[in-house]
């Protein structure tokens, strides 16, 4: 979508003919029958788009970089040279009409094509190239990723990651990113998601704690410990408040919506949590409790779109990604 910004401030108009559409099946019924002959700005489906996606103006305004009373003006405008209605304004958002609906599937595809130009027209093959949106959870992108990104990018020089973390999971169908590393499986139309690899999580302390608390030699004496945890009511996705796969705490002393937070308060010695292994193995200081009794195992998954999956520096990711699982797997599933 990005892409496309440095000329929305350009607006040409052409036969309403779309050349990435096979002429043979016309497109939209009614749409032709609305005088989709007719001259219409193509450059109004970038904003289409976004608002269906977005479902609001003011979101649709800040991913397209202009002001939301652009977005309501391109989409007026685009319903009156279609001579159709393409979205029903709620109180709480806009939805597509049936109309909407069948012009966004058209428009998705045009996108595609249209990302897709400079990678299928050069004249000889080269380097992929440009910008990919990889999201994913905090603990992952702080404490295991960057190192493994720039060896990424000392193979694909010419791809930049933008790395993106949120407590939710990412909608790669509202284009919020392109690929996507998750614990569960996204839903939606048209994902490809494909499990990974495994990581592990063990139960930690700092040596300063353990000391002064002793270190627990079963299971059952966890509920005399004190505990740093999440913030329950601000758990996005259940299956990363892991530590509930062992105990709920009695006596929890710090909580946090952020896991490097957490690994931090657990390394200043405030109480014992549960971390992944690939992140303790950062700190020095933290040691392992209860090592055969307490191992959790999440799943990882990589998401992407079905519309952009071939494109080449999206390609070029993923096979990055799905190799280095492979390779990695001893080290983010051992302490």
């Amino acid at each position: 979508m990005q892409e496309y910004d440095r000329h929305l401030s350009r607006p040409a108009r052409f036969p309403g003919t779309c050349p990435f559409v096979h002429h043979a099946e016309p497109p939209i019924d009614r749409l032709e029958a609305a005088q989709w002959g007719s001259m219409f700005n193509w450059n109004d489906l970038v904003f289409f788009l976004e608002l269906a996606r977005q479902g609001r103006l003011m979101p649709a305004a800040r991913r397209l970089k202009v002001d939301h009373t652009t977005v309501s003006r391109r989409i007026s405008e685009l319903e009156k040279d279609l001579a159709i209605k393409l979205f029903e304004r709620k109180p709480d958002g806009f939805v597509l009409t049936e109309d909407g609906h069948r012009l966004l599937a058209i428009a998705e595809k045009m996108e595609v094509l249209g990302l897709s130009v400079m990678e299928t027209i050069k004249s000889a093959p080269s380097e992929p190239s440009g910008r990919v949106r990889l999201a994913t959870m905090e603990g992952i992108a702080a404490y295991y990723l960057p190192g493994k990104l720039a060896e990424f990018n000392a193979l694909h020089p010419d791809i930049l990651v933008e790395l993106v973390t949120e407590r939710h999971l990412i909608n790669l169908t509202k284009r919020e990113a392109d690929v996507s590393i998750s614990f569960v499986p996204p839903v939606g139309p048209r994902l490809d998601v494909r499990k990974a690899g495994t990581f592990k999580l063990g139960l930690f302390g700092s040596a300063a704690y353990l000391a002064r608390r002793g270190t627990p030699a079963r299971i059952e004496d966890l509920p005399a410990h004190d505990f740093v945890d999440y913030v329950v009511d601000l758990v996005a996705i259940a299956k990363v408040h892991w530590l509930l796969d062992v105990l709920e705490p009695e006596h929890v002393v710090f909580r946090s919506s952020s896991m490097a937070a957490q690994q931090n308060a657990i390394v200043a010695g405030r109480g014992l949590g549960l971390l992944p292994y690939f992140s303790a193995k950062k700190e020095p200081q933290l040691v392992p409790v209860l090592q055969r009794e307490v191992r959790v195992e999440r799943d990882l998954y990589v998401t992407v779109h079905e519309d952009i999956q071939f494109m080449g520096r999206v390609r070029a990711l993923t096979r990055f990604l799905f190799a280095l699982f492979e390779q990695d797997a001893a080290y983010l599933n051992e302490p």
